[in-house]
């Protein structure tokens, strides 16, 4: 018999802990941002209250995660949540609407990193550059990627690599072909 403690399981409240905790907030903090009482809110990190959907689409904008990150808990059977993640089961994260479809294959958001499935469409660019307090680290899958990273400018392909480490950088995929990478990103920032 598998035995947990509900701060540390795989759930949305640990979910919701890890991000809050990854961004430097306190449990007063959050719960100021939400109206919300630092008791709903404890309850809610520890699953002893199920916040509404108006409080989830709260959440997740004091985040800065897309609502869809905060679903899909129950979508693994209970003798594989926090271990397996199926194919069919990953869960979406962004918006899409700049031609990059992620998805979590991190099992939850209550590890020390995150692991991240990116498809970047054929003649996709991201449209602003970003600086996150991170470091990642990229592996090209297929395809080909044009990166610039920290004023730095590179191409990589297949089986190539890459690091960042708390730089502004930016992406684009001028290619015919999609692009996929898997990153892996610490602190989680989903």
């Amino acid at each position: 018999m598998l035995h947990s403690d509900p701060v540390t399981t795989r759930s949305l409240g640990a979910d919701i802990r890890a991000l809050r905790k990854s961004r430097g907030l306190t449990l007063s903090d959050l719960a100021g941002a939400l109206d919300r009482s630092v008791g709903w809110l404890s309850q809610v990190e520890r699953d002893m209250s199920d916040p509404s959907i108006s409080d989830l689409r709260a959440v997740a904008q004091s985040l800065g995660v897309p609502m869809s990150l905060l679903f899909a808990h129950a979508s693994a059977p209970v003798d594989e949540q926090g271990y397996v993640v199926r194919a069919g089961a990953r869960r979406p994260m962004g918006s899409r609407d700049e031609g990059l479809i992620e998805e979590l294959l991190s099992p939850d958001l209550t590890d020390d990193f995150e692991v991240v499935h990116s498809t970047f469409t054929p003649r996709s660019k991201m449209q602003t550059p970003a600086l996150r307090p991170t470091q990642e680290l990229g592996y090209m899958v297929s395809g080909k990627l044009d990166l610039t990273i920290g004023g730095r400018r590179f191409t990589v392909a297949q089986g190539d690599s890459f690091r960042i480490r708390n730089e502004l950088h930016e992406w684009a995929n001028p290619y015919d072909e999609p692009a996929i990478a898997i990153w892996v990103i610490a602190p989680p920032v989903y």
